[in-house]
């Protein structure tokens, strides 16, 4: 990078990097592609990875990279729960989940197909600090039959097929880990493997029998990834795990630095029983979006001894206040059917709302048609159907609670 480029960076570093893009010919001596990489990365840091933000001589790959790359809250979550000597992570890509890895290892292996990706990995290594890395330039599969025994192995399967698609499912992703899975325990006695927020949990264990743990990530109540673990001193026999033994665990990072976690083993949600309830009480409880992804919609209700509306509305209620509920807690203030009549009240009563639906005939925009109620304002209207089969609309307030648990 020249010098015209460097100081074209720092000069333009929190520009309109689409404006910037139409002023290349005033320019000719900034290598332009390289300098908007640059800059469009930064920016997309600057939240996203505030160490890689803050460094100054960290150097940014494509976009796909940057936003295929793990945010430093769920980054940093993955080093807490692992150790040792050596770990690898066979999928190196940006690296910022091998940064914050190699914080809890002596060494670390970052093995990456893409040659680029592979000279800036050695470059930002070598300015962020990391004491005893190795590159190699490799496939996964090509690999891992000559790897060393270490203590974790790491994967970020690529989730895009050749047309650039978002895949989701295990087998289409690259490289495809449900038929690695024995070779890489035979390599480690601990795998963990970060996928897509909208894989299918239930046929992740299908695919991979040999899950121990399930860590479902939320960052402001938005799904941001789910990890499987795999322990192999668990069962060393057999090598898979009764689905019941599964432990899942849900996270859901707040602004405030705080978060929501709910653990559970999956029996918990075949044996719970849930109490449904056709009428709102004092308190209306909406789980975060970790927990409704994990699927823990009777044995969040059975933890805080909550009834829900209906099988498949969930949303739950009680008298008592559950301070410590994962999730949103509101106070319910008026109820309402579903008529005409009710939605020209609702419209007098409530002209602005924060307006959410669920297991309910029309979408938010339509509900907004409908009702002539626009976004806005401190009250919040669900409208779902109740276990008798009725539709209701609650208009409900956050309770001063929600301060500490904002989203």
């Amino acid at each position: 990078m020249n010098k015209s480029t460097q100081e074209f960076i720092q000069q333009h570093i929190n520009d309109d990097v689409l404006q910037l893009g139409l002023q290349r010919t005033k320019y000719p001596d900034v290598d332009y592609p390289l300098a908007i990489r640059q800059i469009s990365g930064r920016q997309k840091f600057k939240k996203k990875v505030p160490q890689f933000y803050d460094h100054p001589e960290i150097l940014f790959p494509i976009q796909l990279s940057v936003e295929q790359a793990s945010s430093e809250i769920t980054a940093k979550y993955k080093s807490e729960l692992v150790s040792g000597r050596t770990f690898v992570d066979l999928t190196g890509g940006f690296g910022v989940d091998f940064f914050f890895l190699s914080n809890k290892f002596e060494n670390g292996i970052y093995v990456e197909r893409d040659n680029q990706l592979c000279e800036l990995a050695i470059h930002n290594f070598k300015a962020l600090g990391i004491n005893s890395f190795e590159v190699c330039h490799q496939n996964a599969e090509d690999y891992i039959p000559i790897m060393p025994e270490v203590d974790l192995i790491y994967l970020d399967p690529h989730r895009r097929n050749d047309s650039g698609k978002k895949t989701v499912c295990i087998s289409d992703c690259e490289p495809d880990v449900s038929i690695l899975i024995k070779i890489l325990l035979s390599k480690s006695s601990e795998i963990m493997i970060k996928l897509s927020p909208m894989l299918d949990i239930r046929q992740a264990i299908n695919d991979i029998p040999q899950t121990s743990e399930i860590h479902v990530l939320a960052v402001e109540n938005e799904c941001k990834e789910i990890l499987l673990i795999l322990k192999k001193q668990i069962h060393k026999e057999k090598m898979v795990v009764e689905k019941n033994e599964i432990i899942i665990k849900t996270l859901n990072f707040l602004k405030n630095g705080n978060r929501q976690q709910f653990d559970f083993q999956i029996d918990e949600e075949v044996v719970n029983e849930t109490s449904y309830t056709s009428s709102p009480l004092q308190y209306l409880y909406e789980p975060n979006a970790a927990i409704m992804k994990s699927g823990a919609f009777k044995s969040i209700g059975a933890r805080f001894g909550l009834k829900k509306f209906h099988p498949n509305t969930h949303l739950y209620t009680d008298n008592t206040l559950k301070a410590d509920f994962p999730g949103r807690i509101f106070s319910v203030h008026h109820i309402a059917g579903n008529t005409k009549e009710d939605f020209k009240s609702l419209k007098l009563g409530f002209p602005k709302a924060n307006i959410s639906v669920r297991n309910y005939p029309l979408s938010v925009e339509e509900y907004k048609k409908k009702s002539g109620i626009k976004d806005g304002g401190d009250d919040y209207i669900f409208a779902f159907k109740v276990n008798d089969g009725n539709l209701i609309n609650i208009v409900a307030k956050k309770t001063n609670l929600t301060s500490l648990n904002e989203f």
